[in-house]
């Protein structure tokens, strides 16, 4: 896991958020590959009609208690079905989840009213955390377009040299100045509450890889296929 000392203290600048990340990103790629693995005890055969083991469960009760910051959900939040996603914007399970399953989960089960999706921020680097941060700053509450533009283009900055530069480019896409961009990426309190998300899920949730899912309070690890997510769903409907 990162070591909490790492990220920004209260003197954080923008150039000290994103100064350190390229070692950060490095330092971490490969204990993010070991951790955010497939989910366990699948079967490919058998996807599309067994739903995956889950790797042990929560109250749901308190999985829902508010935290350091407000969820953001896609659907309905009276709907039977409720999936809870940990994530971590520089992870790449996690961005191959957004752009290959949760497309058409979204358009079977969560605009039909059976599902929600919670995502929570779980930033492994201070480039996740800054992205996060972003999103959470995004014009006219802009959220999930945000999130999905930076999982889209992941490798165009959570790998790039200059960070600043090619998140500043994306930002200014979602309506973003320059000095909006600036002051959000130093808005202290804002990190502190992204990363008491992700401590929260440490420490009452068992959260130590993303993307790490609870879908009725039944926990899932690994990037989740439509066949196995669906599997899973159908189960509770």
């Amino acid at each position: 896991m990162i070591d909490s000392a790492r990220f920004p203290t209260r003197r954080a600048t923008l150039a000290a958020i994103l100064a350190m990340t390229v070692a950060a990103c490095s330092d971490n790629s490969s204990q993010q590959q070991s951790q955010a693995q497939p989910a366990k005890n699948v079967d490919p055969v058998k996807t599309a009609a067994t739903a995956p083991e889950a790797d042990g469960s929560v109250d749901m009760e308190k999985l829902l208690q508010p935290g350091a910051l407000p969820d953001k959900f896609l659907g309905d939040a009276s709907a039977p079905v409720t999936i809870v996603e940990y994530a971590s914007m520089t992870c790449g399970h996690c961005a191959h989840f957004h752009e290959t399953t949760l497309p058409a989960i979204k358009e079977k089960y969560i605009d039909t009213g059976k599902a929600r999706l919670i995502l929570r921020e779980f930033p492994f680097d201070p480039r996740a955390a800054a992205a996060f941060m972003l999103a959470r700053c995004a014009p006219n509450d802009n959220y999930f377009p945000m999130i999905d533009v930076l999982f889209h283009q992941q490798d165009a900055w959570a790998r790039a040299e200059d960070a600043q530069g090619a998140l500043l480019q994306i930002s200014r896409q979602a309506g973003f100045t320059k000095d909006s961009f600036e002051s959000c990426l130093r808005d202290q309190a804002l990190l502190d509450n992204v990363t008491a998300v992700k401590q929260r899920g440490e420490n009452d949730f068992g959260v130590n890889a993303t993307p790490t899912f609870f879908i009725n309070g039944k926990k899932y690890g690994g990037s989740l296929s439509v066949e196995q997510m669906s599997a899973v769903i159908d189960s509770l409907l």
